[in-house]
């Protein structure tokens, strides 16, 4: 029997993937739950495994192409015998369709597969090392040999990680090496977001829209269609800053402080924390934070600090900082990227003031956060003092939220992170 390896729906709103890499070969044998091919979806790469056993006997679509969701990327024989047959049934598909999906690769394949490297043989390429993009070019920059690494990432694929860890010195968000110059780790930074790089796009070039960017313009058109409105809220930082300062040495990050007042203050609004739906208003079972991160190349990724409010403020910085870092090699899984129910966009890293965000499709409010910085203000005693304050802007839906929610919502935010941010540590 000839069956078909279809593009898989790696998330809710995937409508193609792109081919990262084959991790079988034509020839090669293929068990069941086997990692095949590795796939980007709309903001990861994932390992796609195979439904069936049986030998690989075509590649439809090649490293690099694209293919919709749902369309037969590979086919699978059951038997040698077969391999020829469905040489032929790509063949013709691919002739039906004017297209030339019956590559050289595979109409030259032997009868049988040589054997694995396992038995002494011909390595196939499922023995070879997958190589994630990002390492890749990594790799090309500083000089290092891949053949030589050990990969750490899913299946001993080699990430970026690796080809740091053999050349020895870390890499800025923007690529370029980086000698340290202390012996002691430096402090955490506040906010590890990457700086985005000048384009280098050639001038009057049409660039085409990556994979992650074209997701990123279906929900922004999504966006659209929902009637929103926007409030505004000054909050003092003094006290907030002071705790920072205390507590950064010991892995918290500004990032998680805010995220951990977002979530407790939700606790009393769950109509923030809800969605809009046709039926009527769903609200959620549980608080995940979403936060926006742009990414290298162009688009953001926005992975989600689930359950926030209940986690303490040390693991969630720790798992904040771990989902950034697998956020930028591409190794988030769906659920870790698409399942916030709340998001912060914070521009105040970049010296930005002020500004309104879009509401992602499916999510009822998003917080846009400025920066915090020195104003002259009135006292209660009718003196005036400096004191570091920050502007926040929330969007909402306006069929399930009204501005009194919104508004008292940032009230009580204010109220937490001005009088009583220690209890962020509780």
């Amino acid at each position: 029997m000839i069956r078909e390896v279809f593009m898989p729906a790696l998330s809710s709103t995937m409508t193609e993937g792109k081919i990262v890499s084959w991790v079988k070969a034509p020839g090669d044998r293929v068990e069941k739950g086997e990692t095949v091919v590795i796939v980007e979806s709309d903001k990861a790469d994932m390992d796609v495994e195979s439904f069936h056993e049986g030998i690989l006997a075509v590649i439809v679509v090649e490293a690099g192409g694209t293919a919709p969701v749902g369309e037969a990327i590979a086919l699978l024989a059951e038997t040698e015998a077969e391999i020829a047959a469905a040489q032929q049934q790509a063949a013709t598909k691919a002739k039906a369709e004017g297209g030339t999906a019956a590559v050289a690769e595979t109409t030259t394949l032997p009868e049988a597969a040589p054997p694995s490297s396992q038995n002494g043989g011909t390595p196939s390429r499922s023995d070879r090392a997958v190589i994630s993009p990002r390492a890749r070019k990594l790799a090309k920059d500083l000089k290092v040999d891949l053949t030589s690494l050990q990969g750490s990432g899913p299946h001993g694929r080699i990430v970026a990680q690796d080809v740091e860890r053999a050349a020895g010195r870390p890499i800025t968000a923007s690529g370029p090496v980086v000698t340290p110059v202390v012996a002691a780790p430096p402090a955490p930074m506040p906010l590890p977001l990457p700086t985005p790089a000048p384009s280098t796009a050639p001038l009057g070039q049409l660039v085409p829209f990556n994979t992650l960017q074209q997701a990123v313009v279906r929900n922004m058109n999504a966006s659209l269609g929902v009637p929103t409105f926007h409030v505004g809220y000054t909050i003092t930082t003094d006290a907030l800053d002071t705790l920072y300062q205390q507590i950064k040495s010991k892995g918290v990050t500004m990032t998680g402080l805010l995220a951990k007042a977002v979530a407790v203050t939700l606790q009393k609004y769950p109509l923030l924390n809800a969605g809009y739906t046709d039926q009527g208003i769903q609200y959620r079972s549980s608080i995940n934070v979403a936060i926006a991160v742009a990414m290298d190349g162009g688009g953001l990724i926005t992975p989600v600090l689930q359950n926030a409010d209940q986690q303490d403020i040390y693991t969630l910085s720790r798992n904040w900082r771990d989902l950034v870092e697998r956020s930028r090699t591409k190794q988030l899984k769906p659920e870790e990227y698409n399942s916030g129910t709340f998001t912060l966009s914070n521009l105040g890293m970049f010296g930005v003031t002020s500004f309104d965000a879009i509401l992602p499709p499916g999510q009822g409010s998003i917080l846009a956060i400025g920066g915090s910085r020195p104003m002259v203000v009135a006292t209660a005693d009718g003196l005036l003092g400096v004191k570091r304050q920050m502007q926040v802007n929330i969007t909402c839906d306006h069929r399930i939220i009204y501005g009194a929610d919104a508004a008292g919502f940032l009230k009580d935010l204010a109220e937490l992170i001005e009088t009583n941010p220690q209890s962020l540590t509780l």
